[in-house]
């Protein structure tokens, strides 16, 4: 499986690029035997549906966090109150293979590259 997260719905490094990428990619991944490709965002699942009918693909399945509870599980959110967007996923990707996370791609703040479906397929 191949697990991408983003910090929400919608925004703009989000919509513009990490989702288009794994849309445009999916074939490409899935050849290299990934049999799942999901997205998570610490949002509701209404607004994961709109956004995957808006910008994603029957390719991608998308997983609201709505509370913030699995990224917090895995140490992976952050505090976006000064933009009035509240608890967060950071952006990062991960390959994991029978429930075991084989790579971990987490960005820098304010970065996107390591996360991207480019680097993750160089990973494959």
């Amino acid at each position: 499986m191949a697990l991408f997260a983003v910090p929400g719905a919608f925004t703009p490094t989000c919509s513009a690029r990490h989702l288009p990428s794994y849309v445009e990619k999916a074939g490409d991944i899935k050849g290299k035997g990934v049999d799942e490709i999901a997205c998570l965002s610490v949002n509701d699942p209404f607004v994961m549906s709109a956004w995957n009918k808006a910008d994603g693909s029957s390719d991608i399945t998308m997983l609201a966090d709505g509370n913030g509870a699995f990224s917090d599980a895995l140490g992976l959110s952050f505090d976006a109150s000064k933009f009035g967007m509240g608890k967060r996923s950071q952006r990062y990707s991960m390959l994991i293979n029978d429930g075991v996370v084989e790579q971990l791609n987490v960005e820098a703040p304010g970065e996107y590259r390591a996360s991207s479906a480019e680097t993750l397929l160089e990973q494959l």
